[in-house]
């Protein structure tokens, strides 16, 4: 369906979690500004989650884990989209979100912004040439509110970048050195988490071989990057009548 159909009689009706949060914020400015777009609705914790879906499309979450899934299984009953952005799920967690996606399409991504869906590419073909002699590092920085380390961002590189190596990040991801850690081994992807003041989101990683670094980059100087992928996010939604997607699907990038 084309934005100029939406506008004419069947805009996205979106539903916004967290409403009174920074990134809830965001995404009601984000859904008001969009010619496509209705704001249904607009909740926070302790709110009556199912009358606020009752005439939404799409539901737009960034919350905290246990909350989302409440949502979802409103979603479910209701035949609501959703689009999410929640991190720190636990691996348990994940599997009934692939469950409550049997019933209702779902795009799930741990970064909604578009420039940061594009590294996640860079990353795949950089990992592939950068094969072997590069010792690997994902440097992340956020906001002193931030309660889960690393970002779901940084694990979805690290991810990225374990899979195009043919490696399981779980068997390869160190995530803290302190005292005599020993030569540094040759899989080994490290992280490391900076959390101050109010950096919306840094993300680097490093490639560091023999004679030179390679450093790919992403920096938020804003959530509304956020806020507008989530939103195309939502429009990919339509149509669908379940299944799980992330940003690399919206984005036609598989």
């Amino acid at each position: 369906m084309t934005i100029q159909h939406a506008i004419a009689g069947n805009p996205l009706r979106c539903a916004i979690a967290g409403a009174g949060g920074r990134m809830g914020k965001m995404l009601i400015e984000a859904v008001q500004a969009a010619p496509d777009a209705e704001l249904a609705a607009a909740f926070d914790i302790g709110d009556d989650v199912d009358a606020a879906l009752a005439n939404a499309g799409c539901l737009i979450d960034f919350t905290r884990p246990a909350g989302t899934l409440e949502h979802l299984e409103v979603c479910r009953r209701r035949g609501v989209h959703a689009v999410i952005g929640t991190t720190g799920f636990s691996g348990e967690q994940k599997q009934q979100i692939e469950a409550i996606a049997r019933d209702i399409p779902i795009v799930f991504a741990p970064n909604m912004a578009v420039g940061v869906n594009a590294v996640f590419k860079l990353l795949e073909v950089a990992a592939r040439i950068l094969n072997e002699g590069y010792d690997i590092e994902v440097i992340e920085a956020h906001h002193r509110h931030k309660v889960d380390a690393p970002s779901g961002t940084a694990l979805r590189m690290g991810e990225v970048v374990a899979a195009a190596l043919g490696r399981d990040l779980k068997d390869c991801a160190v995530y803290g050195r302190e005292g005599h850690t020993g030569e540094r081994p040759a899989t080994q992807i490290g992280f490391s988490t900076i959390r101050g003041g109010d950096i919306v989101g840094d993300h680097t990683v490093l490639f560091a071989g023999t004679g030179e670094r390679i450093e790919i980059t992403h920096k938020s100087a804003s959530r509304m990057s956020y806020a507008l992928g989530s939103l195309r996010a939502a429009r990919f939604l339509r149509g669908r009548k379940n299944g799980l997607f992330d940003m690399q699907d919206v984005l036609g990038l598989r």
